[in-house]
């Protein structure tokens, strides 16, 4: 038997405040106040944070690994720019893998997995109305990578939230302003009853039609 951490609520608590510092970085990049190309210093983030560097630089570590932002040596962190061509490419990505895995799940799912999922697409359509983006990106999130977790391989689902990461954040106040979100928040219960229904192929196309409306909204933005 190994020994216990003699102060394992010091660690939780410095985990905590990264997470939470990541979290305040991802919403910023969603508003806008952290731009793409420019570089920014974890001294002078913590300062507006009024805390540390550590956990800042932590957080941007973090971010980093998901490819949001890039290190710059001795100055800090740029925000990643998105170019055209990336998010085509992380959509077909997307596309590849997710509308033939939703009719996968539509013939093996049962009914009971697929219900369980009805309050969290729902919960999407309500953050759309409320204007709660961090909150839309959190339950879309949950959607659509607890759906392809049904299928049951593991690494896809690592994939697809992966790309996500890469491509969900950018623009996302413009098109809420627009009330551009609301259409595609409840084309996820639209998924959901054609899956409920056992219509594989109409499942799939659905998927298929989402996700080039999501695209289709980045360059109606870009635009």
């Amino acid at each position: 038997m190994g020994g216990h951490l003699k102060q394992p609520h010091l660690i939780t608590a410095q985990e905590r405040l990264r997470d939470q510092v990541a979290h305040a970085l991802r919403a910023a990049l969603i508003s806008g106040e952290l731009q793409p190309g420019r570089v920014y210093s974890a001294p002078a983030l913590a300062a507006d944070f009024g805390i540390s560097a550590t956990p800042v630089r932590e957080a941007m570590l973090d971010l980093a690994r998901e490819g949001l932002v890039e290190p710059v040596r001795n100055k800090g962190f740029r925000v990643t720019e998105v170019s055209e061509r990336d998010l085509d490419q992380y959509s077909e990505l997307r596309a590849l893998i997710e509308v033939p895995t939703v009719g996968a799940v539509t013939r093996s799912a049962t009914r009971e997995q697929l219900e369980a999922l009805r309050p969290v697409a729902e919960e999407i359509v309500v953050s759309a109305r409320g204007h709660d983006l961090i909150g839309y990106l959190d339950a879309d999130r949950r959607f659509h990578l607890s759906l392809l977790g049904l299928h049951g391989n593991d690494r896809l689902v690592e994939t697809v939230g992966d790309l996500r990461k890469r491509s969900r954040l950018y623009g996302l106040t413009a098109l809420d302003e627009r009330g551009l979100l609301i259409a595609s928040a409840r084309e996820h219960l639209e998924l959901l009853d054609l899956m409920l229904a056992g219509d594989a192929a109409a499942a799939e196309a659905c998927m298929a039609r989402h996700l080039g409306h999501v695209r289709s909204l980045w360059a109606a933005e870009d635009r």
